[in-house]
């Protein structure tokens, strides 16, 4: 039983009514329920029949498309084979509205100013159809490896990973991005139903602290969008102060004013008055979902239209000589493509509509239309494509394998049973016949799962160490 504060609770009661404040009460006591977010590509058919192997039931919710409820078998969901090979993301309900509302196109230069664990980040790209240029920036180096590890699970190739402290990104970038989102660190009352720990450290002082913060990420964000851009600011908190009060200052401030958004869950107005404080009529137009009424997180979403430059900080340029992309035609890798188009009956026409770059023997590859002037600045480019190895031939990562899993056509292992399978995800030896030479794409029922090395005795399983690390349920 999770035990609410008193300061949540007075606090709650003095800004909604003790009838409210008395229904979170409750509703924290509750079981949490499970969502899940398919990737586009993957069919509502095939979920609800892949995932009934699994002993899980999904009720598909009318209000976002590709949200499902989980009514049976949540313990199994972040365990199965899809999960790990990213045809769905388990994520609130609630938390995927921000992207919706934000709604990039692939011909957008999208930012997510603070996107670990990557649930959003993720959701942009899918919507971006994987186009487009996606740039994703984290503060926390662990959470970067988290970000990383959900951007490689489900297959996102049009991003760039960032380092960096977001109230500091305007020195980089100035007027810059089409759409931004900036779902802000906050003081998650919102998911204490999930988050029991919020309820010892929470009091309206630690607040005001995360209040500073989130205001100096948005205005940074402002700087950081082009005239005419669109800014979603969302927290997954329930307070004015880290809210409406921080909306309004910029409101106040800068040249952005708040657009109508269509909201798909039941949610309510934003304040317009706090404390006997007359705040920006256009706050309004914000939305607050309200934890108790929707089965789901509580949150906070505002949509921002940025109505002139501001002033200038960044550079937006300085490509760094050595560090650059290159073609599919390139000298150095064009030969590498043309072999393995025969290897994996590939059409050699695919290459083109992709840029890649080389650090040492690795290459990376990202969406032809992704880019950015200085390279050098991130973490992460794109994901793997492959390495060259010894005897110059260009491997193609089980990353890549599993991205142009519709284009390849020949060289393919079909794992036979669920030993196999088990083998395989351990990292270990397919006992099989298999001629040295090219990498094997080894696939499961109509999943590809990477490649797999032959040897003396069979196929060695070149299955990605990330993914080993989760269990599995076959």
């Amino acid at each position: 039983m999770i035990e609410l504060s008193k300061d949540i609770f007075e606090y709650l009661t003095s800004l909604y009514g003790s009838e409210s404040a008395l229904a979170y009460k409750a509703y924290i006591q509750t079981e949490h329920t499970t969502y899940l977010r398919k990737k586009k590509n993957y069919s509502s058919e095939n979920l609800i029949n892949d995932l009934s192997e699994y002993g899980i039931t999904v009720q598909q919710e009318p209000e976002i498309p590709d949200a499902y409820k989980i009514i049976k078998g949540e313990n199994a969901a972040g365990k199965t084979i899809q999960h790990i090979t990213g045809k769905y993301y388990i994520q609130s309900l609630s938390s995927m509205v921000p992207a919706m509302v934000l709604d990039p196109k692939e011909k957008d230069v999208v930012l997510d100013l603070c996107a670990a664990p990557g649930s959003k980040t993720t959701q942009l790209s899918d919507l971006m159809g994987n186009k487009g240029t996606l740039i994703s920036n984290e503060i926390s180096v662990d959470r970067v490896k988290m970000l990383v590890h959900n951007i490689d699970r489900m297959n996102v190739i049009n991003i760039g990973v960032l380092n960096h402290k977001g109230e500091l990104l305007s020195k980089v970038y100035s007027n810059y991005f089409d759409k931004i989102l900036v779902d802000a660190p906050c003081s998650a009352l919102g998911v204490l139903q999930k988050k029991q720990e919020v309820s010892s450290w929470w009091n309206e002082e630690r607040v005001a602290v995360i209040a500073s913060i989130q205001l100096k990420l948005l205005i940074a964000a402002i700087k950081m969008l082009k005239p005419g851009g669109e800014l979603v600011y969302s927290t997954c908190t329930l307070t004015p102060e880290e809210n409406e009060i921080i909306v309004n200052t910029v409101l106040r401030k800068y040249p952005v004013e708040a657009a109508v958004i269509e909201f798909p869950l039941e949610s309510h107005e934003g304040f317009t008055s706090y404390k006997n404080e007359r705040l920006h009529p256009d706050l309004k137009k914000a939305k607050r979902i309200l934890p108790w009424q929707v089965d789901s997180e509580g949150f906070f979403v505002v949509k921002l239209r940025k109505t002139s430059e501001t002033e200038t900080n960044g550079s937006n340029t300085g490509k760094v000589s050595g560090l650059s992309f290159i073609s599919s035609d390139h000298k150095s890798i064009r030969g590498h493509l043309a072999e393995l188009s025969d290897a994996y009956g590939i059409h050699n026409t695919v290459w083109n509509g992709y840029k890649y770059l080389a650090k040492g023997t690795d290459l990376f590859f990202t969406a032809e239309s992704w880019n950015d002037s200085d390279l050098s600045s991130f973490t992460r480019v794109g994901t793997r494509f492959g390495s060259i190895g010894k005897n110059n031939k260009l491997q193609l990562h089980p990353f890549a394998v599993q991205y142009f899993s519709d284009e390849i056509k020949e060289n393919i292992y079909f794992v036979k049973d669920k030993n196999e399978l088990r083998n395989y995800l351990a990292g270990g030896i397919i006992r099989t016949s298999a001629e040295p030479g090219t990498l094997k794409a080894v696939k499961y029922r109509d999943i590809m799962l990477g490649t797999a090395v032959p040897v003396h005795n069979g196929l060695k399983s070149q299955f990605p160490k990330s993914k080993r690390m989760q269990e599995i349920i076959l």
